[in-house]
Formats: structure tokens, sequence, C-alpha cells
């Protein structure tokens, strides 16, 4: 279809393409130049002719009134998008910007004098600093010339310069598309990474390169809905981009509770249960999503609840869609992952776990690496049908492929400096300090909560959030119940417009009812703000009993 363009240099004339654009063979006979003023010509002798015939003549103000109309509205719009939810950037994060607009204006009104995004897992913009190996590796891949720079080897370390010739080697030009599932030297190292992890064989086929989790996530989900009688299980709580993706995509999600009384352990029996009674609903139950470790809770799961997820798994036949972008955070225990369990359970019990279909998502976002603008990631599939595969892949590819840049941090992250290597020392220096920070941060903000009246908090497991409980005073519930807010987000407009904290309701993520919660990262430098926190609330609790 013809597509037109305003041009600034012919006040409200409408230009057009190139006229060989669509007949190639029309250069020969009329200049582009000639066929557009030939058009003009011709669209003022049709204005003259309607004039002479007493035929309506469209005026300018006519054009203008009929363009201000929209061809869509927010009545047209996809209405399952507007029905979709992303509570980690809702109002609290659309309240938190224009206080920071005030701030950066130079409103001094306000009790603080910045805003800390604690709403979102977002590490370098709290003060993470890159790992410097990843960042010179980008940086030489971004613009080879540096290579052949005669000081190179003095600003580089060799190995980061020899890594850099080897990925420019597999890829060439990281502004070229790559192969829609991802570069297969990456795939590979990602099949490395795994096989090391899991002391299993992964395969670089089974393994998809993604722009981060998120996209996978939708990939996924996109692949497997079919509309509403699709069912896919989340945790409650849950990432909302589980819940917004289902609903975008018309499908129903089925939630199972974590057990906040046992540290939000996962209860086998009571998803079974939910598994029966989707069944009896006639539910076409397709997946089970899990987040290991949580997002919100900071819970990890043990060897015996992935067991027996993937047990469930195999007696019901769903596939596992399996979270794991946070498997470097863990401050208490040790992460297991689906894959090796699943594998360790398909060694010990020839047969019964054959066809157990596992997504398994990592991401550079997260962990110690916390290169969330980056975009890169993977998802490995095991014992999906091979029709299927070919659908999916037919789906990414639809995209052309991820950004490599992305596919290129992932193959860092998951091939890091060895010991031996030139940046090995300052590499491991960086890690185990970002670590460090991570755990202490979130303890501090921890043993905080452990003071303040009405609250409670889990202990830290892992991931980089803590998700406390609030039992509000009676008062505060019915000014919440004025105001027209559900009373944690109350809560939490509260507390951002007294501290600069954002901070996203518990109804975001999902809740036992008569339950209220809140979900902050343990991103956020020094210990003024947990500070201001602990006056907020014992004003807050005081105000309103």
């Amino acid at each position: 279809m013809m597509s037109f363009s305003r041009t600034s240099s012919s006040a409200g004339i409408l230009t057009f393409p190139p006229a060989t654009q669509f007949y190639p063979g029309l250069r020969d006979y009329f200049p582009v130049a000639l066929f557009s003023s030939s058009i003009r010509s011709m669209s003022s002798s049709m204005a003259a002719f309607s004039s002479s015939q007493g035929l309506p003549i469209r005026s300018s103000s006519h054009i203008a009134a009929r363009s201000r109309r929209k061809a869509i509205t927010i009545d047209t719009v996809n209405p399952y998008l507007r029905h979709a939810d992303y509570a980690v950037r809702g109002q609290l994060a659309i309240c938190a910007e224009e206080l920071r607009e005030r701030l950066k204006n130079g409103d001094t009104s306000l009790p603080f004098k910045e805003i800390i995004n604690g709403n979102i897992g977002n590490p370098q913009a709290m003060d993470q600093k890159p790992i410097t190996f990843f960042r010179q590796v980008l940086s030489l891949v971004q613009y080879p010339p540096l290579l052949e720079d005669e000081y190179a080897d003095k600003i580089f370390p060799r190995d980061s310069i020899e890594r850099a010739r080897t990925l420019l080697n597999e890829i060439g030009s990281i502004g070229a598309y790559s192969h829609s599932q991802g570069v297969p030297y990456i795939r590979k190292s990602i099949a490395k990474f795994i096989e090391e992890r899991d002391s299993f064989p992964a395969d670089p086929k089974d393994i998809y390169l993604t722009g981060g989790a998120s996209s996978a996530v939708s990939s996924l989900l996109t692949t497997i809905c079919g509309g509403p009688e699709t069912g896919v299980m989340i945790p409650v709580p849950q990432y909302p981009l589980y819940s917004a993706t289902l609903t975008i995509a018309n499908a129903t999600p089925i939630p199972y509770l974590l057990d906040e009384s046992t540290g939000w352990s996962t209860d086998i029996n009571h998803i079974a249960t939910v598994v029966k009674n989707a069944h009896v609903k006639g539910v076409d139950l397709k997946a089970m999503v899990v987040i290991n470790p949580c997002n919100p809770t900071g819970s990890c799961l043990s060897r015996e609840e992935v067991k027996g997820i993937i047990t469930l798994a195999a007696e019901n036949t769903f596939m596992i869609i399996a979270d794991e972008v946070y498997q470097t955070n863990i401050y208490e225990g040790e992460f297991h992952s689906f894959k090796k369990l699943l594998r360790e359970l398909q060694r010990d019990v020839p047969g019964k776990y054959d066809s157990v279909e596992l997504a398994s998502l990592h991401s550079t976002s997260k962990g110690v690496v916390g290169e969330c603008g980056q975009r890169g990631g993977y998802v490995e599939l095991v014992g999906i049908d091979e029709l299927v595969l070919e659908q999916f892949y037919k789906l990414v590819s639809i995209s052309l492929c991820p950004a490599v840049s992305g596919q290129v941090l992932t193959e860092l992250m998951v091939n890091p400096p060895r010991p031996g290597d030139e940046s090995y020392p300052l590499y491991k220096e960086e890690v185990d300090a970002v670590y460090k920070t991570l755990k202490e941060r979130a303890f501090l903000l921890f043993n905080a909560f452990k003071e303040m009246e009405g609250v409670s908090c889990q202990e830290p497991m892992g991931a980089m959030y803590l998700f406390p409980t609030i039992r509000l005073p009676l008062k505060a519930m019915k000014e919440a119940q004025r105001r027209n807010e559900k009373p944690d987000q109350f809560y939490c407009l509260e507390l951002l417009e007294k501290t600069g904290l954002c901070v996203v309701p518990g109804s975001g993520f999902g809740q036992k009812d008569s339950t209220f919660h809140f979900r902050t990262t343990c991103l956020a430098p020094g210990e003024e703000y947990v500070r201001r926190i602990i006056a907020f609330h014992t004003e807050f609790f005081k105000k309103y009993s």
C-alpha cells in the first residue's frame, strides 16, 4: 500500500514515494520529478473540474478536521493489551517520575532530594559497576579498528583482545543479522556452561539466544497459548510479566500459592490439587511457571521441591517454564537447576521422565552482571516435540535475530575469565565485591523490617528483592477505601511521597486474600534511605493507629 509523508518544504503538499519503487521500468520514461509534478498538476485540474460542475470541494479545514479523527482509539485498541497490568512500571513508577521531574526543576518543597527506584531490579541504575572484562571485549567488537591500534595491548589485557578476535571471526560484524537462533559459536559456549554447571551434556541446537529473559517468555507463551481454554500455572506472588503476557495472549492464568509461613515454599500437594481442579474445569493446562530464585519473594527451591514439580509434570503432561535468571544471586543454600535434576531423574528412573518438556531461562540482566540495558539472555528447550520447535523457530525468526551485542555479552557471562587468565584477578575481585554488596544490602533492609511495627519479612535466600507483609491499622484501611485505593497501594504511595522510595504494592504480584505486602529491591546504596523508611513507617502507624 502506498504511504505518504508531509514535507516541511512544501507546506501541506503530499509527497509520494519514488514511482520507480513500484514500477522500476518507469525510470526509463518519466523522471521522478516530472512524475511528482504531474500528480500535483492532475490534482489541481481535478479541483477545477469539481468547481465547474458545482461539486463540493474539500477545503483544507475539512481535511484537517478529518485528519484529527484517529483510526486507533482506546476503545478500538487490542482489548487484551488494554486489560494487561504490569505493576513494576505502573502507577507508583509514573508518580515517581513526576516527582523526579519536580526535583530536577528545582522544587525544594519535597521532603527528600532524590527518587530511589526500588520498584525495578535495575542494578546499574543504582551504583553497580559493569564488569571490566565484559565492557573491554564489547568495546573491541563494537569498534574492531581498536584491535589494530599499536597501543591496543597496552590498553586492553591480552585475553580480552583474544576473545574479541575470536568472537569477530565467528560473528563477522555485530552490525549484521545473526542466525535467528543465535550465533552458533555462542550457543556452543552456552551449552558448555550448562554442561559444567549440571554435569550433564547440553546440545547447542536446543539453545535460543533471546533479548533478555522477557522476550523468551513472550515467545514461549505465544507458541503454547491458543486462547482462553489454555491454562498456565503461575506462582502467587509472581512476577507480573507472566500475568500480563497471558492476558495479552487471551490465555487463562492458573494461580498456585507459595506458602509464606514456611519461607515462601512450594507445596507440591497444593499444586497437585490446583492441577486436578484445572482439569475438572476443562482447562487445557499447558505449562507451569517456576521462578527460582523467586521474584518477588527471594526464596529458593530445595532439591525435593524441584523434583516434586518435575514429577507432577511427568504425571500430568505439562511443560515446565523455569525462570532461573537469579541463579547466581544465592545467599542461603544453593541453586538447583531444573535441567540437572530432570537429567538425574531420567537416569535414575528410566522411562518415567523421558517425555518431560522443559524451558530454562537465563539472562545477563541480573546476578552479578546486572547489564539490563544490553538485553542478553537465552532459553534452553528440552524434550520439546520437533514440530513444535519448528513453530517456535518460525516465531523467533519473524524478529530476524536478537541483538548481537546482547548475544556477545551472554557469551561473556557464561564464559568469563578463568584462573590463569590475565583478566581473572580483576574479574574475581569485581564479582566478589558485587555479590558481597548485594547480600549486605539485602540483610540491611531485612533487619530494618524486623524493627518495624506490623511488618514481618522472610529472610532473603536469593534474588535481589524483599517482599514484607504489612499489617495495616484499621484507620489506614478506611482511608485507603475513601481514596478508592487498595490498602497496600495507599501505603506505598504514602511511602513514595514522604521518602522518595518507589516500591511496588503486593497486589501487583498477587497475594493471599486479606494480606498486604510490597516488593522492594535491595540495590540502593547507603543506609540513609533505610532510616527514612523506618521514620516514615513509625509516623504512618502513629497517624493511623
